[in-house]
C-alpha cells in the first residue's frame, strides 16, 4: 500500500490510529506530534528514507499519514483532507473533549477502508485531478525529520517488508479478480448482442419469406 499508517489527534492526544503494516510508525508520528511548531493550521512533510510523514493541522486537530515515497504529495494530501472532513462530520465538537484512543474502535475502519481506497483505486487521484491540486499542497516541502527531532530523540523506522509484500499481493489479486469480472461481463453482453442480432435477421428473413408468399395472392 502506498499510504501504511495514519492517525487523528488532538495536539499530543491520539484519538484513533491504523496501520496497514508491521512498523514503529506509530512512536516515530507521536515524537513530530510532540515537536512540531506553533499553533497554527499548516501542512508539513517529513521524510525518513523512502518514507514520508504528512500531517494536516486545522483548527486544533492534526491528520497525520506515513507514506511511501513514491505516493508524491497529492494522494497523501487528498487522503488527509478526506479523513478530517469525515472526522469532524462524524464526531463535531466531541474531538476536543475525547479520551486517547476514544474512537478508535469505530473510526479505524474508516482508516482502513481510505487508506485502500487512495492507496489502490485509480479514481482516488484520478478525482483529485479533476478537482486539481490543493493550493496548500503546492506550497508543502518535504523536510528531512532531523527539522523536527533531535537526532538523539529521532527512532529509526522500520517497516515489515514481507507485510508490504502482502498487501501488494492482495492488492493483486484483488485487481485480478476485478479483471476477470469484467472480461465476464463484456463476454455477457457481446453474447446477448449476438442473440438479438441473430433473432433479428431471422425475423427480417421470416418477413421477407412471409411476404413473398402472400404476394401473388395480393395481385389476384
Amino acid at each position: 500500500m502506498a499510504i501504511l499508517y495514519a492517525l487523528v489527534a488532538r495536539g499530543s492526544v491520539v484519538l484513533v490510529e491504523f496501520t496497514a503494516a508491521s512498523t514503529n510508525a506509530s512512536a516515530i508520528a507521536r515524537q513530530i506530534l510532540e515537536k512540531i511548531p506553533g499553533e497554527n493550521d499548516s501542512h508539513v512533510s517529513y521524510s525518513q528514507g523512502r518514507y514520508i510523514f504528512h500531517v494536516k493541522r486545522t483548527d486544533g486537530l492534526t491528520v497525520l499519514c506515513m507514506a511511501d515515497e513514491s505516493a508524491g504529495r497529492r494522494i497523501p494530501f487528498a487522503f488527509l483532507e478526506d479523513i478530517h472532513q469525515r472526522f469532524v462530520r462524524t464526531y463535531g465538537r466531541a474531538v476536543f473533549s475525547a479520551l486517547p484512543y476514544g474512537m478508535n474502535d469505530e473510526f479505524s475502519r474508516v482508516l482502513s477502508q481510505q487508506m485502500e481506497y487512495y492507496s489502490s483505486d485509480p479514481n482516488a487521484d484520478r478525482i483529485n485531478r479533476l478537482k486539481g491540486e490543493m493550493s496548500q499542497v503546492r506550497n508543502v516541502m518535504i523536510e528531512n525529520i532531523d527539522k523536527v527531532l533531535e537526532r538523539g530523540d529521532r527512532l529509526e523506522l522500520l517497516v515489515d517488508k514481507t507485510a508490504n509484500m502482502q498487501g501488494n499481493t492482495f492488492r493483486f489479486r484483488k485487481q485480478t479478480r476485478r479483471f476477470r469480472n469484467t472480461v465476464w461481463w463484456r463476454n455477457v453482453k457481446l453474447t446477448v448482442a449476438l442473440i438479438i442480432l441473430l433473432l433479428i435477421i431471422i425475423y427480417v428473413v421470416l418477413a421477407f419469406v412471409c411476404h413473398g408468399i402472400t404476394l401473388p395472392s395480393c395481385l389476384k
